[in-house]
């Protein structure tokens, strides 16, 4: 049987492309994630690792798909050499089950992580330049006196969380660490 993993890292972006790929190559069945590979639990995988038999062949779109690192994409390599699983990813054109496939598949390992420090060494060098040049990153800083009056909203019990949020711009997580404070 040919199972399919498709997965985005955030729920904004969209599986489409994936799927069209996926039903074109002829999976049987297509397992759907949109999740990080930071994470540390994908459930949809997971649940794929579970019912893939020997003999199964797993599609995928492209390899960063089911990991960033080597170790990642080696240790599943190996466990679907193991159990006799087929593994496929289209866009790198790799085939496992062939000797050149399973060299090729860990120079696209290789690749796959080379690209993820690259984007992570560019992020943070853009960070430091900006910092370098007085600029912070993340949220603004609420003010205190919103934070006062949101607490004190709660505390007349007269007004909702929903209520209190639209009234002061305060967020709700951060409504609650405040109050977690001054307990």
């Amino acid at each position: 049987m040919k199972f399919g993993y498709a997965r985005v890292s955030t729920t904004d972006q969209n599986l489409d492309l994936q799927i069209d790929a996926l039903t074109k190559y002829g999976v049987d069945q297509i397992y759907r994630e949109k999740v990080s590979t930071k994470a540390a639990s994908r459930p949809e995988l997971t649940e794929l690792l579970k019912i893939l038999r020997a003999g199964d062949t797993l599609v995928i779109w492209k390899l960063d798909r089911l990991g960033r690192t080597v170790k990642q994409l080696t240790a599943l390599a190996e466990e679907f050499e193991s159990k006799g699983i087929h593994f496929v990813s289209l866009q790198e054109s790799l085939d496992t089950t062939t000797a050149m496939g399973k060299f090729c598949f860990h120079i696209f390992c290789a690749a796959a992580q080379m690209e993820r420090d690259i984007i992570s060494e560019r992020t943070l060098a853009g960070l430091a330049a900006a910092r370098a040049r007085g600029r912070q990153g993340g949220r603004k800083p609420i003010e205190n006196k919103k934070i006062d009056q949101a607490i004190k909203m709660y505390n007349t019990k007269e007004f909702s969380i929903k209520e209190i949020i639209d009234s002061t711009g305060v967020a709700k997580s951060t409504l609650y660490k405040y109050l977690n404070i001054k307990k």
